[in-house]
């Protein structure tokens, strides 16, 4: 886990994200995106629900595309100068974690590290 302060507010975008299983059938329709720098593409489940994930979710030579891991694309609201444990991160977001237990996705671009002498300072695992 990493400390990581919010030094511009985010808003989820989703009320209700995309969410698959490790080992689940995924449809592929073409459409991706590149944000920041990364390619994302949509994806959509047996049910017909879509959602964008992080192309790494698939292998790239799979003709039967299926997720290599569980992922959901909730998203974390949490405002200018809130300390965050970031748990992990891919594509440009962090999954982190708030202090009353709250848990989604970050942009990174809105996180930076502690400054010294501040309280959430401490040591990064």
């Amino acid at each position: 886990m990493t400390r990581r302060i919010v030094r511009a507010d985010h808003v989820a975008t989703y009320p209700d994200p995309f969410r698959i299983a490790r080992g689940a059938a995924l449809r592929l329709d073409g459409r991706e995106d590149i944000w920041d720098g990364r390619r994302w593409l949509w994806a959509t489940d047996p049910g017909g629900r879509g959602g964008w994930i992080p192309d790494t979710l698939i292998a790239p030579e799979d003709d039967h595309p299926r997720a290599l891991r569980t992922y959901s694309a909730l998203e974390l609201t949490c405002r200018t100068g809130e300390a965050l444990e970031m748990l992990e991160s891919t594509h440009g977001w962090g999954w982190c974690r708030s202090a009353a237990g709250a848990e989604g996705w970050v942009p990174l671009r809105n996180l930076a590290p502690p400054t010294a002498g501040t309280p959430d300072a401490g040591p990064e695992d």
